[in-house]
């Protein structure tokens, strides 16, 4: 059950780009599982992988067609329902050869399609089924295949994640689309996630993965379900210059600021997404650390929260046992950390100071802020200006069943 009401609006067509959804039965019968992405010969593509060791073999092809397409590939090809992640040589072989039967059938080079998946770990991926279905994949691409492209990708989700912004600079029109997918093994490091975005603008390779990196690591490096960094994550980035504006090459440029701002405003949108949509979520927490020396500790005391099992639980519970915060603080690595001049807050009700209890605090106040599905651990350190946000879940009783049952 995801936290809060779905928030899908209009989903705009990106002129220059155009998908397909379609069935392969990979784990189930009937399943749309494919996802076909054609992409106007004018595209850059810029990406963001998986820092896990074990990176799945599609992720390993993909980074690899990307770099020898020179960040123009033709074709993104999806599949669910099997990550071909810890597959080996065979694993390879088998994303390569799904690349390579896109292109023979539609008279590109193999370089030029790059494959992705999500999944199972350590199955064999049913290459000749997703073979079969690409006729009727490459016959059923429209500009308006958003939504079902959206549904297409999920796996342990129990909604859609997709966005559409407009924006204009410079006396052009223009949008931005995107979606994503993940709900389990979610603490993308970019690097079960996956995440496509498309804008008809027309960028520079460099100044596109520059932007695009930057808007990861505000938005998706800043979630997490369970602390698990999939084998398969990845967050695509595609321009197609439809617009017909001069191309995007400097930060000087008005139009950097103003495409920066819609990518990382659809980024944080999805992000928040996957994690409202959480493996048995049934709480929606953000967690904000004031007052650090550096972003990174601050990142280190809201990460160290948001992983702790026992926070998880008891915000599960609606339990305000706030010595659970303090024990997480405490261990977050911080150097000469002075633990009266932490403040710590529930919402806006001040739980924890001076190395207590706060004097005003009642287990009322603090039941009646850990009841509600949106919470917010604020956490001043008193340290120096940095600050950091992150956005996690609880752990609920279903998180265990998902988890348990995910292979029968």
């Amino acid at each position: 059950m995801a936290v809060g009401e779905a928030r899908l609006g209009e989903l705009l067509s990106v002129p220059g780009l155009r998908l397909a959804t379609v069935s392969a039965g990979i784990k189930k019968p009937g399943r749309r599982d494919v996802v076909l992405m054609e992409l106007a010969a004018s595209s850059h593509v810029a990406g963001v992988f998986t820092r896990n060791a074990f990176c799945a073999a599609p992720v390993v092809v993909a980074k690899e067609h990307l770099a020898a397409s020179q960040q123009r590939p033709t074709y993104l090809l999806v599949n669910t329902g099997n990550a071909n992640a810890g597959t080996g040589e065979a694993g390879l072989a088998d994303a390569r050869r799904c690349a390579a039967a896109v292109a023979e059938r539609a008279g590109v080079a193999p370089e030029s399609v790059l494959p992705f998946s999500t999944g199972v770990i350590g199955e064999p991926l049913p290459v000749q089924k997703i073979i079969d279905v690409l006729p009727q994949a490459l016959a059923a691409l429209q500009v308006d295949g958003w939504l079902d492209a959206a549904h297409g990708i999920m796996t342990t989700d129990t909604r859609p994640k997709a966005c559409s912004v407009r924006f204009s600079c410079n006396g052009h029109s223009h949008v931005l689309t995107g979606i994503a997918k993940g709900a389990g093994m979610l603490r993308p490091n970019m690097a079960t996630m996956l995440a496509y975005l498309a804008t008809d603008v027309a960028v520079s390779p460099a100044i596109l993965q520059a932007l695009l990196a930057e808007a990861v690591e505000l938005s998706f490096n800043r979630i997490t379900v369970d602390g698990d960094t999939s084998t398969n994550d990845a967050c695509m980035l595609v321009a197609t210059g439809a617009a017909g504006n001069p191309s995007l090459r400097s930060t000087d440029d008005p139009l950097y600021d103003v495409l920066r701002n819609a990518l990382q405003e659809i980024c944080v949108d999805l992000a928040q997404g996957l994690v409202r949509d959480g493996e048995g979520a049934s709480k929606f927490v953000t967690v904000q650390v004031n007052g650090g020396a550096q972003e990174q500790e601050c990142l280190d005391v809201a990460f160290t929260i948001a992983h702790s099992p026992l926070v998880k639980t008891a915000l599960f519970a609606s339990d305000p046992n706030w010595g659970r915060l303090l024990a997480a603080i405490g261990r977050a690595g911080l150097v000469d950390l002075d633990v009266t001049r932490i403040a710590v807050y529930l919402n806006d009700v001040l739980i924890a100071e001076q190395g207590c209890r706060a004097s005003s605090y009642t287990e009322q106040q603090g039941a009646a802020a850990m009841a509600q599905e949106d919470i917010t651990i604020r956490i001043e350190l008193q340290r120096g200006p940095a600050t950091a946000t992150v956005w996690t879940t609880d752990f609920s009783y279903d998180y265990v069943r998902i988890n348990a049952e995910y292979r029968t």
